[in-house]
């Protein structure tokens, strides 16, 4: 079984294959936001918080071959009940992406950007957190392959279960 190939023609009439891959274009911090909402009461207990992370991505399809993607994070951070910290960022990045049949595309876009804008995400987090008086908060490496097939897998479930049964 041979392996399909893209080609295109140059001038010369001559072909060659398509470029394929992934080019990072541009990363960016796209939106911050840091609440506070015990004030200077945070500072005076027992630092003991519960840490709560959200994590989500965002694409958006430029055109053909860029795409925006966007890791959001959200992490809070509660005492008593009470929320201490709230940071959440979204960081972004612009990606060339070319020659990918749909299901690779897909992976690419849901592991490996999220993957690549991460380490930046962490940064900031650790960042803000310290200009806001709070000690550094070192989030764990994240398995984006495993996320994205538990999402996967999810999807699949719910498409069985609206499958209306035979009679």
């Amino acid at each position: 079984m041979a392996d399909e190939n893209t080609t295109q023609e140059n001038g010369a009439g001559a072909t060659q294959e398509a470029p394929r891959g992934l080019q990072i274009k541009r990363i960016y911090l796209k939106d911050l936001s840091f609440e506070t909402p015990m004030g200077v009461e945070s500072f005076n207990r027992a630092w003991k918080p519960k840490i709560d992370q959200e994590l989500n991505v965002q694409v958006n399809n430029l055109d053909e071959n860029h795409y925006e993607v966007v890791l959001l994070m959200t992490i809070t951070a509660t005492m008593d009940d009470k929320v201490v910290f709230l940071v959440e960022v979204k960081q972004a990045g612009l990606f060339a992406i070319q020659g990918l049949e749909k299901a690779q595309l897909s992976q690419v876009i849901n592991t490996t950007c999220p993957q690549i804008l991460f380490p930046y995400t962490r940064e900031v987090i650790d960042s803000t957190l310290s200009r806001g008086g709070f000690p550094p908060l070192m989030l764990p490496p994240i398995n984006f392959d495993a996320v994205f097939a538990q999402a996967v897998q999810q999807v699949r479930k719910q498409g069985e279960s609206s499958q209306p049964a035979d009679a």
